[in-house]
């Protein structure tokens, strides 16, 4: 779907970097097909040409003319200004991909005028290594095709799911914001261990395998979450102490109240793009 096809990254931040990093890893484009720019930071720039081999360039028309699919991936704040110089380059070939949260496709469609064909995405950074979950859902110019190779792009690096817009903000919650919250888990863990005087490098290996294994159970089993860590527990053993601090300190209820303030944010963002 992608073949022989030419891709600009409109910013080059950390999604980015991990969407056209997993791109090359998986072998679904060549590096000299992949244009980055960004107009702030030229080192930045340079690091990743040096690193993956990308094209890069500062300019906008540049990147424009070369590439028929253009990830928009500059931040929400900036997506008016960007689309003031970007609508003079596009033509009816461009696909327009956006990866901004909170932004919606009838915002940038009235941004680009006329009737661009775009798929908003909700990718997560581990497209860095190939696990992304991301959600997609089009603009309504956009055809199947472009669903298509939207699908193609992304399902390059991690799973693809395609919703209606409605859900979309309520999803970055989950998979938007996701591998933030289990860093965070991971990184409590880490200070525990080392706390109790446990080896740095052996509680690492120890804890991301064990969220790795998790994970895989999650996925095989078809049993509840609750089921499955009711299956570790025993009458006064080590895992229900651990669970009855949890409850005493309500961390079920402050971690959706953390999951809501990430869905509204993103709804914020939506509603003004400037914020």
């Amino acid at each position: 779907m992608l073949e022989g096809k030419k891709v600009a990254f409109i910013g080059a931040g950390s999604m980015a970097e991990s969407i056209f990093a997993g791109l090359i890893s998986e072998q679904l484009l060549d590096a000299e097909n992949i244009i980055v720019t960004n107009k702030s930071n030229h080192e930045k720039l340079q690091r990743l040409h040096s690193q993956y081999g990308v094209s890069i360039t500062t300019s906008h028309k540049e990147a424009m003319e070369k590439a028929e699919v253009i990830v928009l991936a500059m931040k929400p704040k900036h997506i008016e200004e960007s689309a003031h110089t970007l609508k003079e380059h596009l033509h009816d070939q461009h696909l327009l991909i956006s990866v901004l949260a909170g932004v919606s496709t009838s915002y940038m469609e009235q941004l680009f005028g006329g009737n661009p064909a775009i798929i908003r995405t909700m990718p997560n950074t581990s497209a860095k290594v190939g696990a992304s979950a991301t959600v997609i859902c089009a603009g309504q110019y956009a055809t199947e095709d472009h669903i298509q190779m939207a699908r193609a792009l992304f399902s390059a690096v991690g799973a693809v799911s395609i919703l209606h817009e409605s859900e979309i903000d309520r999803i970055t919650g989950i998979s938007g914001s996701g591998p933030a919250y289990m860093y965070y888990f991971v990184e409590a863990m880490e200070e525990a261990a080392a706390e109790a005087g446990l080896p740095e490098e052996e509680s690492k290996e120890l804890i991301i395998q064990t969220l790795a294994g998790a994970a895989k159970r999650l996925r095989s089993s078809e049993k509840t979450p609750k089921e499955l860590y009711q299956e570790v527990m025993s009458p006064n053993g080590t895992t229900e102490a651990a669970f009855r601090v949890l409850e005493e300190n309500n961390v079920a209820a402050h971690f959706k109240d953390a999951m809501k303030a990430s869905m509204k944010r993103a709804a914020e963002l939506g509603s003004s793009p400037e914020s």
